[in-house]
């Protein structure tokens, strides 16, 4: 089994399948206006598949969160709150 490492990550999706994108940005700065991120790994699963995932990343988020507080992702909602 290989490893990679992602700090970006998207997702697409369909009827039949939800394809998953993993690359790397490597300059992630505040005032970076164009961001050029190399894709370097696809995963291909069902939208079954998919939502067991979902399940598991959140399960394992929250038991982070509990041990080591909330994780702030920079995200601001339109009423300026952040998003965690």
């Amino acid at each position: 089994m290989r490893s990679v490492y992602a700090n970006v990550a998207n997702v697409a999706g369909g009827r039949e399948e939800i394809v998953l994108l993993f690359g790397l940005n490597q300059a992630w700065h505040a005032g970076q206006k164009e961001v050029k991120v190399q894709l370097s790994d696809r995963i291909v699963m069902s939208p079954f598949a998919a939502k067991r995932l979902a399940m598991l990343l959140n399960n394992v988020l929250a038991d982070y969160e509990n041990k080591f507080g909330k994780l702030d992702i920079g995200i601001q909602r339109p009423d300026g709150t952040s998003v965690q």
